[in-house]
């Protein structure tokens, strides 16, 4: 019987928000992914990178006030920096628990650039809050040199970057051969390190990839048979946090569409997963989609738990 090809999306609770948190937390989360090797699933695996980068940014950018010869690191940078540190930590957690499990797997992160369109309403809109608080006169330097900042009342200031949708996966071909020759493959994380097209040369973006788009798309690319989405809850629910909550066993994508135009789900939450679940089965309709919370994955698998989404 053929392996089970899987999209595996991991949020913050998969990674922790600092590097000591993140050491504990890859070992529980490679626990998780072990176990659905062992049950013949071929993983291509994509992640979160919200704290790591915001993490990295807050570093560099202080590194530039300290040491004046340094030059500030871009996004593009911050966000590729990002993704080796956490891939780093991912495939070496998930390889030393295969090898404790019997299992000879090779685990490989590929630095990932994504396509965004330069005219992206988002780039006019930005909506990601990252790095540190600022006093007011950081951030009108910070507005002088382009850049969006948001002020957070009695905080301080924020720098705002630009959310755009994914267009192409520019290493694709490269995460399809590994995955097709039966490795495990970290691909895509934090929504992989945006890029402008230009004449053939790819110019980094100031900018960030939604990490739930960025899966559907992936899952999209590689024709999987299904995308698994691990966040915070065990299931996705009506009437998420109120008393008369209920949750969601099963939805068809437009029972998903309904809920939407309800409001049922929250914006930079539940809402981009279940966009981008739709986004995948529109292109995969024989694909199906698992959201569940990491802790509950084994049973989640076995059909005990966490909320399916189909075609129809």
């Amino acid at each position: 019987m053929s392996k089970k090809k899987v999209v595996v999306s991991l949020g913050h609770e998969a990674l922790g928000y600092t590097i000591l948190e993140q050491w504990d937390a890859v070992k529980r989360t490679a626990k998780a992914l072990a176990d659905l090797v062992e049950a013949d699933y071929q993983l291509t695996i994509t992640h979160s990178n919200g704290p790591q980068v915001s993490m990295i940014h807050k570093a560099m950018t202080e590194l530039r006030r300290i040491y004046i010869d340094y030059t500030p690191a871009p996004m593009c940078v911050c966000s590729a920096m990002s993704q080796g540190y956490v891939g780093y930590d991912i495939q070496n957690a998930l390889r030393t628990e295969l090898l404790v499990r019997g299992i000879s797997k090779t685990v490989s992160t590929i630095l990932t650039q994504v396509t965004v369109d330069p005219y992206d309403e988002a780039f006019y809109e930005p909506t990601k809050v990252i790095g540190r608080y600022m006093s007011s006169e950081d951030a009108e330097t910070e507005i002088k040199k382009g850049n969006y900042v948001k002020e957070e009342p009695g905080k301080g200031f924020r720098r705002v970057v630009a959310a755009p949708k994914p267009i192409d996966i520019v290493e694709i071909d490269s995460i399809r051969l590994l995955a097709d020759a039966g490795q495990v493959v970290i691909a895509c994380g934090g929504g992989g390190i945006p890029v402008i097209e230009q004449n053939h040369v790819l110019k980094g973006a100031s900018a960030v990839i939604e990490k739930d788009s960025i899966a559907g798309k992936l899952a999209s690319d590689l024709k999987v048979d299904e995308l698994i989405i691990f966040t915070g809850v065990p299931f996705v629910y009506r009437n998420f946090g109120k008393e008369n909550q209920t949750p969601i066993e099963h939805m068809s994508v437009s029972e998903a569409k309904e809920f939407i135009a309800k409001g049922e789900f929250e914006e930079g939450t539940m809402l981009p997963k279940i966009e981008a679940a739709i986004s995948y089965l529109e292109t995969n309709p024989s694909g199906s989609v698992l959201i569940t919370s990491l802790d509950m994955a084994a049973d989640a698998v076995k059909g005990k738990s966490g909320t399916v989404i189909t075609a129809s």
